[in-house]
């Protein structure tokens, strides 16, 4: 789907993602048929053997993998098959290299598809007898369900095909606009080489076949080509999921929490605290404290303090006739006499 919209291709996108919810909600739904049937268990390495035990839920399984593969005549076939084929169709490095991405992806998907039926169904039970013993197929309702999802995964793209990606079809026109020089559908569909047309669905079989020899016939192959040096570093790069979050926990995580660390000891508790809550806090009490000094209890004191205030008042209501600005020498008079009753107020406060 994504593929498909970065190639422009939004009624091939919207095709596939009505064709991939039919055969995804079927697998999703087998797989917590099966989940339930064996008590919780996920890990498909302690199933196997169930398609003595769940033969329907076995076949409709086989049915969305195959429709998830395109297999010929399924509904993924019909969307699936025609995304990686308008990849080439573009005659372009980008389109190329999606082509083959695509077409890699495609192999990649047989692969644990097949994997997945293969270590659930096929090989030898791998778990403890109790939840053997518990198995059983779902109620009604569940198998109803499955049933009508196996129907539209098998014929829905048949059916539907033209409605989305026919050759002239307008019917979704007034609500998906596709350039004109995005629109291929003629050269995806008849001017192919074969080999590009049958490349995914080799690579589809390959990663099929692989999984099947695998796990069925050489369940020690994975065992074996990990058992020397070259092997092992391999299989710590996958395994370690290319070693993504080692690199995104040291370079990117260990770096934030240090500098959220700093951070909060700079600046939250340091300068920010030092200037906002506790530097307020000081300069209000420093001021109360140094304002409280002024009640001394000496009656002279109280009374030059009245003698300052008159003073000051009058230097207000009469600041605008004294500050003249129109007199450039008076101003700088006036400011000298303002500036020495200012630090005479301040050394009085002092001393």
């Amino acid at each position: 789907m994504v593929a498909a919209i970065g190639l422009s291709q939004y009624n091939v996108a919207l095709f596939h993602l009505v064709n991939h919810a039919f055969f995804k909600a079927l697998l999703f739904l087998s797989a917590g048929q099966i989940i339930h049937s064996m008590m919780d268990e996920q890990d498909v390495r302690r199933l196997g053997g169930l398609i003595n035990f769940l033969p329907l839920t076995y076949s409709i399984m086989v049915i969305g993998s195959l429709s998830l593969l395109a297999t010929p005549f399924l509904t993924g076939f019909y969307s699936k098959d025609l995304i990686i084929e308008l990849a080439y169709a573009k005659y372009s490095l980008s389109g190329t290299f999606s082509y083959y991405l695509l077409s890699i992806t495609a192999g990649l998907t047989a692969f644990y598809s097949f994997r997945l039926i293969m270590l659930t169904f096929l090989t030898t039970p791998n778990g403890s007898k109790i939840k053997y013993l518990n198995v059983h197929e779902s109620s009604l309702i569940v198998i109803i369900s499955l049933l009508t999802l196996s129907i539209f995964s098998i014929f829905f793209g048949y059916l539907f095909s033209d409605l989305f990606i026919g050759i002239g079809n307008n019917t979704f026109s007034s609500s998906i606009f596709i350039h004109p020089t995005n629109i291929n559908l003629v050269e995806a569909e008849f001017s192919l080489p074969l080999i590009v047309k049958l490349l995914p669905a080799l690579l589809t079989a390959l990663g099929a076949f692989f999984a099947i020899f695998t796990y069925q016939q050489k369940p020690e192959f994975f065992v074996d080509i990990t058992d020397n040096f070259i092997g092992k570093n391999i299989y710590t790069f996958f395994n370690g999921k290319y070693f993504f979050d080692i690199i995104y926990n040291f370079y990117i995580i260990r770096k934030s929490l240090k500098y959220g660390y700093y951070i909060t000891n700079v600046l939250e508790r340091g300068v920010i605290e030092i200037m906002g809550p506790y530097g307020l806090s000081n300069v209000l009490f420093n001021t109360g404290k140094n304002i409280s000094k002024l009640d001394t209890g000496i009656v002279t004191s109280y009374a030059l303090y009245i003698v300052l205030g008159l003073i000051s008042l009058i230097f207000l209501v009469f600041f605008p006739v004294i500050i003249d600005i129109s007199n450039y020498p008076l101003l700088l008079l006036e400011l000298r006499l303002f500036i020495i009753y200012v630090a005479s107020f301040i050394l009085y406060l002092i001393i």
